[in-house]
């Protein structure tokens, strides 16, 4: 049985807005006599939109109304109707994250983005993105080697370091290329993580050497400690190999010949890349994405599909935003009493009241009847105040442990997924069953790394 899903990723960065659509295809990978194996099979670029620059009212304020138009003219160029889009993102990120209004914009979005919508990125959000959508995670994955994916945006760069396609770190520093800003030649704008080191009147070639020595210094190939006026949340450990996403990165091998070409620092810090140690041959790593690496990360590596073993129960699809409340493996292994007030404080602490949340958990694996009885007991009875039970679950048991669940409290709207491994800090979209509704599309939002 294939089925498949049309899903759209839109960054709204801090220089660029762009949008993909794409096509994800979903199979059943199990044997006729098994239970079914959902997955993601292929993933089919369907169109890409043009580079726009994101429209701001102000250097405070994004232009929501000019953001919006740009949206529905690619909707309307790519032939697609909002109707159709059933997975996808919208992000904000970089600096654009910091607006005044970006939660407002993001709002006024959201109708682009099917059953999905992923708020502004923080910084390991959007390393993650980039570092999948450059292709610099599936080529770690497929030469068994690691790899850190820099992605140089208008305001800061984010890394994102992967071992054998394996997510092991983020970082974020303020290197960008707008830090400063130009007009006939003459600097208008200075960041102000860099007026510690310059004023207007510096030499923007000096500038855009020091920027590329500040990545070299966090990459371990410059001794010195200056990067850690730019660490914006903290540093990943370095690797052998080095691939750049980002506007910037299309500027280490082919640049135009004005360097104020974008009216920023872009083209300069692009050839003292190319210049620098961290595009040595046999370090540099061309990445397959460069400027689209974020959006395409948002449009295919955002979803992901739940086991096949689910409940659910008088539950409004698509569900948003959900917080998760996560035990550990000791928490679950306490006496009756004990996991009950452990599960009660954690839900409290990530949504108080009756605010909606995910309780996640690894769950017994093939446990007897008595041993899910009492799991079941134990959650109805720490849910006692609580309109809705949502559950996640890493082994697969979400079916036996939803019915059993169920039976006790058969009003309340109840989801129990499986095959999940949800993070700590992190949040759950959840949208409505496909494959005859034996599986749920998913998209884990993490906050943190």
């Amino acid at each position: 049985m294939n089925r498949s899903l049309l899903s759209v990723g839109i960054d709204v960065g801090t220089s660029t807005t762009q949008l993909i659509f794409s096509r994800l295809h979903v199979q059943n990978e199990a044997g006729a006599f098994s239970v079914p194996d959902f997955a993601i099979t292929e993933k089919e670029i369907l169109y890409r939109s043009g580079i726009h620059f994101t429209p701001l009212l102000s250097p405070e304020r994004i232009d929501g109304e000019g953001v919006q138009r740009i949206v529905e003219e690619e909707y309307r160029a790519a032939g697609m109707d909002r109707t159709q889009v059933q997975t996808g993102a919208v992000i904000i990120t970089g600096e654009t994250a910091r607006k005044e209004n970006a939660q407002t914009v993001l709002h006024a979005l959201s109708g682009f983005a099917g059953e999905f919508v992923v708020a502004t990125a923080g910084p390991a959000l959007e390393s993650i993105l980039a570092g999948k959508g450059s292709g610099a995670a599936a080529y770690s994955r497929e030469h068994h080697c690691a790899v850190v994916n820099l992605d140089i945006g208008g305001g800061t760069t984010n890394f994102a370091h992967f071992e054998k396609g394996k997510l092991l770190d983020t970082g974020c520093l303020n290197v960008g290329g707008r830090l400063m800003k130009f007009q006939d030649g003459r600097c208008t704008y200075l960041s102000p993580v860099l007026e510690k080191y310059f004023t207007k009147d510096s030499d923007p070639e000096e500038v855009a050497r020091f920027l590329a020595e500040i990545l070299e210094e966090a990459m371990g190939l410059r001794q010195g400690q200056r990067y850690t006026d730019f660490i914006t949340d903290k540093l990943c450990k370095p690797a052998p190999l080095i691939s750049f996403s980002g506007g910037v990165a299309d500027l280490i091998d082919h640049r135009p010949q004005d360097p104020f070409a974008f009216g920023d620092l872009g083209v300069l810090l692009g050839e003292a890349l190319a210049a620098s140690p961290l595009c040595e041959e046999g370090r540099y790593l061309r990445a397959g994405e460069t400027i689209r690496a974020t959006v395409i990360g948002a449009g295919m590596h955002t979803t992901e599909l739940s086991g096949s073993t689910v409940f659910y129960r008088n539950v409004d699809f698509p569900m948003k935003n959900l917080p998760v409340a996560r035990l550990s493996g000791e928490e679950e292994l306490l006496p009756q009493e004990a996991l009950i007030s452990v599960i009660r404080e954690r839900m409290e602490q990530v949504a108080p009241g009756d605010s909606p949340c995910v309780l996640s958990m690894k769950g017994p694996e093939n446990p007897r009847f008595l041993e899910l009885c009492k799991l079941a007991d134990a959650v109805a009875l720490s849910t006692e105040a609580r309109s809705s039970v949502l559950l996640c679950l890493h082994n697969d048991i979400g079916k036996a442990l939803g019915q059993a669940i169920h039976s006790l409290i058969p009003q309340k709207a109840l989801l129990c997924l499986d095959s999940l491994h949800l993070p700590e800090s992190a949040y759950l979209d959840v949208a409505a069953p496909i494959a005859g509704g034996q599986v749920l599309p998913v998209v884990i939002k993490t906050l943190v790394i």
